[in-house]
């Protein structure tokens, strides 16, 4: 699987990042052992965030985490410390146990590979450097996910992006493992997950080979989950769904900061019908997709510096919670904004140009906006936001296959649309003073062809506009490209 966003998005989507320092828990205080009690009360807690009784619920509470992830790693270093470092736990190891219980059910991701390693034959103890580059998803996201895919027994699915293989334990105890397929780039990982699997019983084929491919030779699928985040939806993956099949997948700009899920599903007459739903979280980005973030340089620019322009307005800041706006501004300004979500009030970045924007309350209705750099991105999300609000405030966006491979978006009342981008392997990266930009003149050109095609006032003077990344995006890289 994939781990999701509960925060605000790490600077380096380009390896898989792992989570902070976790808080001592009761486990870590040496709170007795007990598997059965953390597996009740991880589900306890699912269920108090809305995961309904039902298959999934009930295969969740069976699920022992400990055999398929029996190590993990944990972080030792601070914040910001160079190398980074972290201890490999082994459940096989008595005193590691403790520990490891809190990391497998209090819920977070639960980091599983380190620089690419094979997973199998490991010893524990301690790694430096390099990165996490295999991850569960946080189980909030997960139990989320897979309620949405609706499984049932005997349906046929197929998991891309196996990772800690969790959706493939679930799909394998709702609808048997004779009609699961699971797929990881990763061969270490797919050795690790057959293994794991067959130590609870359940024998998926698990394949290995690149996930926005699929796996053909056991098509059509009932049902078809990506845990890692997507430019678009494979269109190898929609060709091999079933009628009546259903396909979840989080698709993002290049910026990690307002994902959406796509939800697919072909009808008994075969025709793809699909609509882009705005989300708070979603996964990592996938195997090489282009990525921006802000530097924590750039963060403190944005909160502290003084700009080169600041106005007074009446004018509200769009809500974090009015998603479907910003998924569409998202794309309509060429996923080139990220957004500081440890900011107390609303600040944006765009890492390509260096641009910025502060908006800080002065009184009930007034607000001060702060911006720098070459574009004006008040203005910009000014515009984007009337053509939102005419548009009806959607946040479900249609999406239609066209037969020329394209795919695009549009709210229903047809008033705002976008293409979604092609995939981009991210070969081309450089970094700015701002942040990391995958291909920074191929972004800018995206960018100010985006603003002049939707006429969101795009120019060259001072306030005019930008690039930016850091978001909401956590979740998971998976095996075929992303933390899982």
């Amino acid at each position: 699987m994939t781990y999701p966003d509960t925060g605000p998005a790490r600077p380096d989507p380009a390896a898989a990042t792992p989570p902070p320092t976790r808080p001592p828990t009761a486990w870590d205080r040496g709170a007795v052992v007990d598997a059965a009690a953390a597996r009740a009360a991880m589900v306890a807690r699912l269920e108090a965030e809305g995961l309904s009784a039902g298959l999934v619920r009930d295969a969740l509470l069976e699920l022992r985490r400990e055999v398929l992830m029996p190590q993990a790693y944990v972080r030792r270093s601070g914040p910001g410390e160079k190398p980074p470092r972290w201890d490999l736990l082994d459940w096989a190891v008595p005193e590691d146990r403790p520990e490891l219980l809190g990391l497998l059910y209090d819920g977070g991701s639960v980091a599983v590979q380190h620089d690419g390693e094979p997973l199998l034959g490991r010893a524990r103890g301690s790694r430096s450097g390099a990165s996490i580059t295999s991850m569960s998803t946080v189980m909030g996201l997960t139990a989320s996910l897979l309620q949405e895919l609706d499984l049932r027994p005997g349906q046929r699915v197929l998991d891309v992006g196996t990772g800690a293989a969790v959706t493939a334990a679930v799909a394998c105890r709702v609808c048997g493992d004779t009609g699961v397929v699971t797929l990881d780039r990763d061969r270490h990982v797919a050795d690790a997950a057959a293994v794991r699997l067959a130590a609870l019983g359940l024998r998926p084929a698990v394949r290995c080979g690149p996930g926005e491919a699929g796996c053909p030779e056991g098509a059509p699928y009932d049902r078809i989950f990506v845990s890692y985040a997507v430019s678009q939806v494979p269109a190898a993956l929609a060709d091999q769904l079933a009628a009546g099949g259903r396909l979840l997948a989080h698709v993002t700009t290049s910026s990690p900061s307002w994902p959406a899920l796509a939800v697919v599903e072909r009808d008994q007459g075969g025709r793809l019908l699909a609509e882009l739903r705005a989300v708070e979280f979603g996964h990592r980005a996938g195997h090489c997709m282009e990525r921006i973030y802000l530097t924590d340089e750039f963060r403190t620019e944005i909160a502290t510096g003084r700009g080169d322009w600041t106005q007074r307005s009446l004018l509200v800041p769009p809500a974090d919670t009015e998603r479907g706006l910003w998924l569409a501004a998202d794309h309509l300004l060429g996923g080139t904004l990220v957004r500081d979500f440890t900011a107390e009030h609303l600040s944006i970045g765009a890492p390509g140009c260096g641009s910025w924007l502060r908006v800080e309350p002065v009184s009930a209705r007034r607000w001060k906006v702060i911006t720098a750099g070459p574009r004006d991105l008040w203005k910009e999300i000014q515009d984007v936001t009337a053509r939102w609000r005419a548009a009806g405030c959607p946040d479900r966006y249609p999406l239609s296959f066209n037969a020329d491979g394209t795919q695009r978006a549009a709210s229903p009342c047809g008033r705002l649309s976008w293409s979604l981008p092609a995939s981009r392997p991210a070969d081309q990266s450089s970094r700015t003073p701002y942040g990391h930009f995958v291909n920074p003149d191929a972004s800018r050109a995206r960018s100010t062809a985006a603003l002049a095609r939707q006429g969101a006032g795009a120019s060259t003077g001072r306030h005019t506009s930008g690039d930016e990344p850091d978001g909401r995006l956590p979740l998971s890289q998976d095996g075929t490209g992303g933390v899982r």
